[in-house]
C-alpha cells in the first residue's frame, strides 16, 4: 500500500488530538497538514493546543511545529496538499454540512468523525466490521456532488459502537426490541477530570442528542442501498436512555434484546467468538484481530481495566443472562474516542484506502 498524505481539519479539539497520535507512526498514512478555527490558524500545532493537550502521549514531535491552517479560508490549498482529510470540527451542523461538501466539491474526500452528514441518504456511516458494502454509495455522491475523486464517509456515534457491534452477529435470530441503557465517558464531551469537575462524585442524566442517534443510527447501518441513497432497516425497535459518568475514556451499555427466535446462551457466545468482517479479512493496520471479547467473570467489562484492549478496537463484553421482561441482557464495552471516534475513522480510511476510493 502507498503512503497517502492525509489532512486533520479540527486538529486541536479532543478528537483531533487523537487523530494526531493514531496518525503518528501509521503506516499508511501521512500528516500533510493540520488545520482549525481562524483563533489557531497561524500559530504552531503545540502553541495552539497549548494546555489543552488532553492525550496520555506527547504531542507527536513531527506535527508540533507544523503551522495550523484555516478550515475554511484554506480548503483549496489545503485539499493541493492531501489525498484525503480527517474531519473533527467543532461547529453548527449546517456549518459542518456545508464545509465537508466543500472540501468534497475541492476534489478531497473526508472522513469524518461528525454527525452532520450520518443521515444524508448518499453518504455511507460505517462500521467497518458491520457495513463496509455501504461505501459503494460513493459513486452515487460523487455524480450528485459532480466530482471525481471528492466524497464524504462518516463513521456513527461513539455510543453504538459497543451495543450494535455486539447484536450485528445475532441479527440472523431475528432482533426484535432493543434497549440499551449507555453510561458514556467524559471525553465524549471533550472533557477531562480537570475541566468537568462538576461531574466528580456525579452522574448526569441527559446528553444532548444522543438518544435519538443512538436509536435512529443503528437503523442506518443495517440498511441497504437502494438505487442512490440508504434506506434504513425497519426493525428491531431500539429504546435507550444515555447517562453521563465520572469516567474519562469507555462507554458502557447495558443491553436489553429479544428475538423472533431465540438462540441458546451458547449459540448468542459461539456467534461472538466467531464473528469477524472485512477489515480482518484485509488485515488492516487498525482492525482488532478478535473484534467481541467476551468476559466470563462477573464483574466484567471494566472501562478502566478492558477499554485499551487491542489498542482500544476491540469490543468487550459481559455478563450474558436471560432475563424476565426480554430474552437476554448482557454488558458490553468501547473505547470511545478510540473505537467510537477517531480510531474508527482511521479504519474506515483504510477501508476506503483498500478498496480504492483515494486512488
Amino acid at each position: 500500500m502507498r503512503k497517502f498524505k492525509v489532512g486533520i481539519i479540527g486538529a486541536t479539539g479532543m478528537v483531533g488530538q487523537r487523530f494526531a497520535t493514531l496518525l503518528e507512526n501509521h503506516p499508511w498514512f501521512e500528516v500533510e497538514c493540520l488545520a482549525a478555527s481562524p483563533r489557531s490558524a497561524g500559530k504552531s500545532y503545540k502553541d495552539a493546543v497549548g494546555e489543552r493537550w488532553a492525550m496520555p502521549s506527547p504531542i507527536p514531535k513531527i506535527m508540533q511545529d507544523m503551522i495550523i491552517l484555516d478550515a475554511t479560508a484554506d480548503i483549496e490549498k489545503i485539499a493541493g496538499m492531501v489525498d484525503f482529510v480527517f474531519c473533527a470540527v467543532d461547529m453548527k451542523k449546517d456549518e459542518i454540512r456545508a464545509l465537508e461538501e466543500a472540501y468534497a466539491k475541492a476534489e478531497c474526500p473526508v472522513v469524518s468523525n461528525n454527525s452532520a452528514n450520518r443521515h444524508t441518504p448518499d453518504v455511507p456511516m460505517v462500521v467497518p466490521e458491520i457495513n463496509p458494502e455501504h461505501i459503494e454509495i460513493i459513486n452515487a455522491q460523487r455524480k450528485r456532488l459532480g466530482t471525481k475523486r471528492g466524497f464524504i464517509a462518516v463513521k456513527s456515534n461513539c455510543s453504538i459502537q459497543s451495543y450494535v457491534p455486539a447484536l450485528h452477529p445475532l441479527m440472523k435470530y431475528g432482533v426484535k426490541n432493543v434497549l440499551a441503557c449507555t453510561y458514556q465517558a467524559i471525553s465524549g464531551a471533550g472533557k477531562t477530570f480537570e475541566t468537568f469537575p462538576d461531574i466528580v462524585d456525579n452522574v448526569i442524566p441527559y446528553i444532548g442528542g444522543e438518544e435519538e442517534k443512538s436509536e435512529i443510527e443503528p437503523l442506518k447501518v443495517w440498511g441497504k442501498i437502494e438505487g442512490d441513497r440508504i434506506v434504513d432497516a425497519k426493525t428491531p425497535c431500539i429504546t435507550t436512555q444515555c447517562l453521563r459518568v465520572p469516567v474519562q475514556d469507555g462507554h458502557t451499555a447495558a443491553v436489553f434484546v429479544s428475538f423472533d427466535k431465540k438462540p441458546t446462551k451458547d449459540e448468542i457466545l459461539k456467534a461472538w467468538k466467531e464473528f469477524s468482517g472485512v477489515p480482518q479479512e484485509l488485515d488492516l493496520p487498525s482492525a482488532p484481530k478478535q473484534f467481541l471479547n467476551y468476559f466470563e467473570e462477573d464483574n466484567r467489562p471494566q472501562p478502566k481495566l478492558d477499554r485499551d484492549l487491542e489498542g482500544g478496537m476491540a469490543v468487550t463484553l459481559g455478563r450474558l443472562r436471560e432475563d424476565k421482561l426480554f430474552d437476554y441482557k448482557f454488558v458490553c464495552l468501547s473505547h470511545n474516542t478510540l473505537r467510537g471516534a477517531a480510531g474508527g475513522g482511521v479504519l474506515l480510511a483504510e477501508l476506503l484506502a483498500a478498496k480504492g476510493y483515494f486512488d
